[in-house]
């Protein structure tokens, strides 16, 4: 039996409301910040294949609970799983084993952009690294005047491999993309609607979700198929060469992840101070 929004299980880190045709779905956390730990990981693809099989649903609203959209990558929740695979001896079967885990996740985010129905993505406070890469997966993106977006990885020693390298050149542009990308810088609302990383900023959080929601019904308003046909012709425009360097990065990072800036990186955050990296 296809997966419905009705019929998903217990969720952890999101919620899926659906209200007539409009389904949203709120990140949750439970880390600070709607930080991406495991939870989140396993059940952004289960959240997204029922939307897109649910018949009922013919858009979706996506976004955070609290004041933030996400922190990104929880890294301490994550870092117990990755350290077996990113020891400095590692050969190929741990590698191998990091590679598919890259790859679970590349896949989790590409669930949010497979899905049929059109994706509003629903920006407040920070949207840092992995809230990024999943924004940059959805259709259109909305924000709020106090958002704060970060393609924050380049500064934790790590190269971005969930596709915002792959999806925002597309949106933003080669130029943007890597300022964003080779700094780590922040970028308020109005630099990101300037450069076209979201489509419009609202006063305030409330004001963003109801432009979303509106816009969703718009989207919804229209014939369902022939809506969901156009998200698929446009997503045939970039598809082959997002695919491609999904695949390249994730090969880039099960060779060359593990370093000793990385782990300067997470101590130094750990620590809540700046790291001193030495290209080792």
């Amino acid at each position: 039996m296809t997966a419905t929004a009705d019929s998903l299980p217990d969720l952890v880190s999101l919620k899926v409301d659906v209200d007539g045709a409009v389904a949203e779905v709120t990140l949750l956390g439970p880390s600070k910040g709607n930080a991406m730990g495991p939870d989140f990981w396993r059940e952004l693809p289960l959240v997204f294949r029922a939307l897109d099989a649910d018949p009922q649903v013919r858009a979706v609203v996506l976004t955070g609970s609290g004041t933030n959209f996400s922190y990104g990558l929880d890294l301490p929740a994550m870092m117990g799983g990755w350290a077996p695979m990113l020891g400095p001896d590692n050969l190929a079967g741990p590698r191998t084993a990091f590679l598919d885990h890259v790859r679970s996740l590349q896949a989790a985010v590409s669930s949010i952009a497979e899905c049929r129905k059109p994706v509003v993505a629903a920006v407040s406070g920070w949207c840092i690294g992995g809230g990024v890469d999943v924004i940059a997966a959805a259709d259109v993106r909305l924000a709020s005047a106090d958002a704060k977006f970060s393609v924050r990885e380049v500064r934790v020693a790590i190269v971005a491999d969930l596709g915002s390298l792959q999806r925002l050149a597309s949106i933003i542009g080669e130029g943007h993309l890597r300022e964003l990308a080779l700094t780590g810088k922040d970028v308020d609302a109005a630099r990101a609607e300037k450069i076209g990383l979201v489509n419009d900023v609202y006063a305030d959080q409330d004001t963003l979700l109801k432009a979303a929601r509106e816009l969703a019904g718009e989207i919804a308003a229209n014939p369902p198929l022939v809506v969901q046909g156009t998200k698929q012709v446009l997503a045939a425009n970039t598809e082959r060469q997002v695919a491609d360097g999904l695949r390249y990065v994730a090969a880039w990072n099960s060779a060359f992840l593990p370093s000793k800036d990385l782990g300067e990186a997470v101590q130094a955050f750990m620590e809540r101070r700046k790291p001193e990296f030495k290209g080792e």
